[in-house]
């Protein structure tokens, strides 16, 4: 064995995480998963931390839904949780309006398809019983455009996002509940983008029966920890009368491995899949620091910074497109049209992690996940302002961040 070559130790360096998300996690997260012991599964603390956090979803969702939990994995992982309900054949509008939903649509277009129809295209099926809305990038889905679509179409389930990070776009999540209301359509939504950020209670939403986000955006903690998801009754009634195509990321099994059994809470103790003591650790800090911020005022702050970052950009010559509050997509000045990603990879190379948007028109995308501080929005200007700069935009770093020392200044003021 003295031949083989073993690589150093992996070293990564703390970069200033700007895009869409993940954000930087908190360190006190890091700190709880780091410092949890080792355990196993059925340990009594992993246990209660578990049910805690069942509890603290139910609150950050603001839902009564007893089948809230934490599917193991990315936001993906939720997703395909969520999209396990459809079976081969079941009739779907899917409305898509940038990069994620339309990943969205793609998956349910996979579970909706026959076998023709996966033969005939195995990698991007099209079968006839799923109707894809496609909105142009840059624009919301409304409120309108869905009831139109869901009166002419009536299917069983119809989908949307919440928040469309590839665009940085908000949808109309009250029209599109009240139009699956009005059509008998079951609604399915993707909320990875807005939970946690989006002030919002999902069961003042009943035309919406299923829901999943993502351990790593709004909810900050771990990649690859949980990703929160919520059912209503109506949606596990569904799932009861015609089961589903899986059991990794069946809804009704993978409750089980969160106490959850028949509609109810079993007791503490029960066996379950094989969760980390440290997952958990971690992603219950995460719920605790969420759930102490207030998820009213964590909202109105991701309101008040994201303006300061929007205001900034715009001095700097960019023109911004998005109306989310963690996310600013905006259009270089127009001597660096066509750089955009030169730019980000500049950027990515001194450890400042902004993000292209990953289908055309190429926009630049700043996020402000866990930024939420004067100091962070100024850092993440001066940065990418300097970028900027150094490929000849000629931007007004100074009076950009004289408008932000007054943005602020004035807040201060009021308050």
């Amino acid at each position: 064995m003295s031949d083989v070559e073993i690589f150093p130790q992996l070293q990564i360096p703390e970069t200033l995480a700007a895009g869409p998300g993940p954000g930087n996690t908190d360190p006190r997260v890091l700190a709880c998963f780091s410092n949890a012991g080792l355990a196993d599964h059925m340990q009594t603390d992993v246990l209660r931390g578990m049910i805690e956090c069942k509890q603290m979803l139910r609150l950050l969702w603001g839902t009564r839904n007893t089948y809230t939990f934490g599917v193991g994995g990315t936001g993906f992982s939720g997703l395909d949780c969520l999209f396990s309900a459809i079976l081969p054949g079941d009739e779907v509008v899917a409305f898509t309006n940038g990069t994620f939903s339309g990943i969205d649509g793609l998956t349910i277009r996979m579970k909706a398809s026959g076998r023709e129809d996966l033969k005939a295209n195995p990698m991007d099926p099209k079968p006839a019983n799923v109707t894809m809305i496609t909105v142009p990038h840059g624009q919301s889905v409304n409120a309108e455009l869905i009831d139109s679509v869901l009166a002419e179409k009536k299917p069983k389930w119809a989908f949307m996002a919440h928040w469309e990070t590839g665009s940085g776009r908000i949808n109309d999540l009250r029209g599109f509940s009240d139009a699956c209301e009005r059509n008998g359509v079951m609604g399915l939504v993707d909320a990875v983008s807005s939970l946690g950020i989006e002030d919002f209670a999902i069961d003042d939403f009943p035309g919406v029966v299923g829901w999943a986000s993502c351990p790593q955006k709004g909810v900050l903690c771990l990649p690859l920890t949980y990703a929160p998801v919520s059912f209503s009754d109506r949606y596990i009634d569904a799932i009861k009368a015609s089961g589903c195509h899986t059991y990794v990321h069946h809804p009704i099994l993978e409750a089980r491995h969160w106490g959850i059994v028949d509609g109810k809470d079993v007791a503490a103790g029960s066996y379950h899949r094989t969760h980390s003591g440290y997952a958990v650790a971690a992603f219950h800090e995460a719920l605790r620091i969420t759930l102490q911020h207030g998820r009213t005022q964590k909202a109105r702050d991701y309101a008040h910074h994201e303006r300061a970052l929007r205001e900034a950009v715009v001095t700097l010559g960019c023109e911004v497109t998005s109306n989310m509050t963690s996310l600013v997509v905006l259009d270089l000045p127009p001597a660096l049209a066509g750089r955009e990603k030169e730019l980000v990879q500049g950027c990515r190379a001194r450890g400042f992690g902004i993000w292209p948007t990953l289908s055309e028109p190429v926009q630049i995308r700043i996020g402000i996940l866990n930024q939420l501080s004067e100091q962070a929005i100024t850092e993440i200007v001066v940065r990418f302002a300097n970028a900027m700069n150094e490929m000849g935009a000629g931007a007004d770093v100074a009076r950009a961040t004289e408008g932000l020392r007054r943005y602020y200044t004035q807040k201060m003021a009021a308050e």
